[in-house]
């Protein structure tokens, strides 16, 4: 399908779509400008998203894949790719693995997850397949016995392991308890969450030839957001031009066009109709390496969002959860704060009420009782080592962290290192 231009995207999404209809009614008929269009709001969106009585998609659920897109276990949310959209998709990713570093030939380990509506395992796979360079792929997954793993890697003298950062440290770390090293390793190719500097003592002890580079930048909701550029910050990465239009935008909703003024990044895809992605909020917060040339660093997850080393929460998911576990309306404000200590991310509830007592160590601890229960997948995640236990933290309001110039309440503090 090629590109479309965006006033008949726009054209047929009010036309086809009950959300973008509603979404538009106040706007002219015609529209040229990206600018012209309001950011979509995440949770009308994703209410509208739903499996039965869809009002986002633009035709019947009759041809598709579908797949899960984070949310709590309560409120899942769901992406519908065509079958065309989809090789569209994994073409152009494909053809981004080049600048990542893929070479002919090479080996490549796939070690993302499968199963669950989960589409990291088949799009990095899918990515491979239709990548312009040939290459060698074995689909291991991430939820292998690592001595089988380790053993399927020295088999076939793997050069390319591709995982979240993660699997592939706890592939390291069993790896170096006993004693083994996989030099044929060239290159660690990582996505799905930040690589930390800390962790790459660790890698390096396991594959001591290897280089990490992140693999690009995509996400099953969002779509493509940024293909790999070669050079020594991993966080860098260039627009999928012209499948996407990537914008940074300010607190007001207005184009950040200075570099290195942070923002949050919005993404419009202009080759999807089943279901439309029009400057959509892709959860990150970025800045500008290069407008003309479409080059963006990635500075962490904004508010839309959280990911905690292989988990990713929804802020709106989190905050119904809260309420609901606050019979008593105690709670009057909630951070959620991402932290590294021992070499793991962890999340922090800071939950705010007038003045904190001992008697809200029960409501807190009801509070983290329910996100686990509704996210069960941070509590398997805690278990296995991979993040640090869910804490809670009490606070004043006046005491919550805010936008030093704005005033308004920032919903998610990362205190992770990001240099």
């Amino acid at each position: 399908m090629p590109v479309q231009s965006l006033a008949e995207l726009v054209r047929f999404a009010r036309l086809n779509s009950p959300f973008y209809q509603e979404l538009y009614s106040h706007l002219p008929d015609q529209v040229t400008e990206l600018t012209d269009l309001p950011v979509v709001p995440q949770a009308e969106f994703w209410r509208a998203n739903s499996p039965r009585e869809n009002r986002l998609l633009t035709a019947p659920l009759q041809e598709a894949v579908v797949f899960r897109s984070g949310g709590t276990t309560g409120s899942p949310k769901f992406s519908c790719y065509t079958r065309t959209e989809w090789r569209e998709f994994t073409s152009a990713f494909g053809a981004g693995l080049v600048n990542a570093g893929l070479r002919p030939g090479h080996r490549v380990a796939d070690l993302f997850y499968a199963g669950d509506l989960y589409a990291s395992f088949t799009f990095i796979l899918d990515s491979l397949h239709r990548s312009p360079v040939a290459n060698v792929r074995l689909p291991l997954g991430g939820a292998t016995p690592w001595e089988s793993t380790a053993a399927t890697l020295e088999e076939f003298r793997v050069e390319v392991v591709a995982g979240t950062p993660t699997t592939l440290c706890a592939l390291a770390e069993r790896l170096t308890a006993a004693g083994r090293t996989l030099p044929d390793v060239e290159l660690l190719f990582f996505g799905g969450e930040c690589l930390f500097g800390d962790q790459l003592p660790l890698l390096g002890k396991a594959f001591p030839n290897a280089e990490a580079r992140s693999l690009g930048y995509a996400s099953v909701d969002a779509g493509l957001l940024g293909e790999a550029v070669p050079g020594g910050d991993p966080r860098v990465h260039r627009a999928f031009v012209p499948h996407t239009a990537v914008e940074i935008l300010d607190e007001e909703d207005a184009p950040v066009e200075d570099t290195g003024v942070p923002g949050r990044l919005v993404v419009t895809d202009l080759r999807r109709r089943l279901m439309p992605v029009l400057r959509y909020p892709a959860g990150d917060r970025a800045e500008w390496v290069d407008r003309d040339a479409g080059v963006f660093r990635i500075l962490g997850r904004a508010e839309e969002g959280v990911r905690v080393g292989p988990v990713s929460l929804y802020t709106e998911d989190v905050h119904d959860i809260v309420r609901g576990a606050d019979t008593a309306d105690e709670i009057t404000g909630l951070q959620l704060v991402i932290r590294r200590q021992d070499g793991r991310d962890g999340l922090v509830l800071r939950l705010a009420t007038g003045e904190p007592t001992d008697r809200h160590g029960a409501l807190g601890a009801a509070v983290a009782a329910a996100v686990l229960a509704q996210r069960p997948a941070y509590s398997g995640a805690a278990d296995a080592g991979h993040v640090n236990p869910l804490t809670v933290e009490w606070a004043r309001h006046q005491d919550l962290a805010v936008n030093s110039r704005s005033g308004k309440l920032v919903r998610v503090v990362d205190e992770r290192p990001h240099s």
